[in-house]
């Protein structure tokens, strides 16, 4: 398994968690053995959110007898009442759900509190005004949420709670469908947008939980995909790991062959993660910009190309910090020897010997 660090905290996430969307068709015995597995897997980021209440009872059970070992996400505003899912942004419901999702797992507290789906400022309004602000405030004073955190769609929504200043981690969806087609609600804003969006995610120290990787499946069926062919799971979660500030992808899974699925991520070989056949099932009119896929390395000055695009756009936005892990590089923009190389392999259309004399100028080296 491989980790990442939560920005605010220092929490060690894994890069694959689990979304529990899809644990209502297993019975309780597949359900334990699922959970019991990812964590001996050494998945410890956990989504307790299924499709159904069903599964509510054992999800709560296994997770709170691996309680020390793992982080999990609780919702502010996921409502069971009917004993499928619905949400509400009424404190009264919202709260006391919330509270028995941590009596369901045994535990006095969620390592990540969320404020949930707020994709309308209608809704955005009544949380932050109806009570629902206020609750999640005072439990993470007292300790009962050890990490404030959101759940949206929506870029504009995004940053208006990035504004607050209150957040460790967000749950966004991202894939390359909603990156670069217009095909689906939860694929919010344009491209250029939403890759501003990651970037503003990382210089605020907001750590990113990735929902929909897989675009619901339909990334994964040629036939239902928007670029007519079909991915790969792993080429999916590198695209999604890639991104500035994502920390976790949470893929949702029925069962332990689901689980098995995403765990060939790590066996998969650089070749098998290389998503760099969107270049040629993209639109071609979207603007040529860095994805920091690296699929132009070898650079043969050393040059970390994929790590210097992104500090510079990072740097853009305000990013101090960046602007400081770029000056650390052992080799820096200035020292490209315009060989044409990362030109010739760029899958996106890039000119990044262009874009190098770019960036030497504006760091000044």
């Amino acid at each position: 398994m491989e980790y990442r660090t939560l920005p605010h905290g220092g929490d060690k996430i894994s890069v694959i968690g689990l979304g529990s969307g899809g644990l209502h068709n297993a019975s309780s015995a597949e359900i334990e053995r699922t959970i019991d597995a990812a964590v001996d897997a050494g998945i410890n980021h956990f989504d307790f959110i299924p499709s159904e209440a069903a599964p509510l009872a054992v999800m709560g059970r296994v997770l709170g007898r691996h309680r020390d070992r793992v982080h999990i996400q609780v919702h502010i505003g996921a409502l069971y009442e009917s004993g499928a899912y619905g949400w509400t942004t009424k404190a009264a419901p919202a709260i006391a759900e919330f509270e028995q999702r941590l009596a369901a797992i045994g535990t006095d507290y969620a390592d990540f509190g969320f404020i949930h789906c707020i994709d309308e400022d209608a809704d955005l309004d009544r949380v932050m005004n109806g009570g629902i602000w206020d609750y999640a405030q005072a439990r993470k004073a007292d300790g009962t949420i050890r990490h404030l955190a959101f759940s949206t769609h929506s870029l504009h929504i995004a940053r208006e709670l990035l504004a607050t200043g209150s957040f460790d981690l967000a749950m966004f969806s991202l894939n390359p469908m909603y990156d670069y087609t217009d095909e689906s609600e939860y694929g919010q804003g344009e491209a250029a947008d939403r890759a501003l969006l990651y970037r503003e995610f990382e210089r605020a120290g907001v750590g990113v939980a990735v929902m929909k990787p897989f675009a619901g499946g339909q990334l994964l069926d040629a036939e239902q995909s928007p670029f007519g062919r079909a991915l790969t799971r792993s080429q999916c979660i590198q695209y999604a790991l890639d991104k500035p500030g994502v920390l976790t992808v949470l893929p949702g899974v029925h069962g332990v062959s689901d689980l098995r699925d995403l765990l060939s991520f790590f066996e998969a070989s650089p070749e098998e993660r290389d998503y760099s056949v969107l270049a040629s099932m993209a639109p071609q009119t979207r603007e040529a910009r860095c994805v920091y896929c690296n699929h132009c390395q070898p650079c043969p000055a050393g040059i970390q190309i994929g790590l210097v695009n992104k500090y510079y756009d990072l740097a853009c936005v305000g990013d101090d910090l960046a602007a400081e892990h770029y000056r650390n590089l052992e080799h820096h923009a200035g020292e490209c020897i315009g060989c044409g190389h990362c030109d010739r392999r760029c899958p996106f259309g890039v000119a990044q010997s262009e874009r190098m004399a770019q960036i030497a100028a504006y760091f000044g080296a």
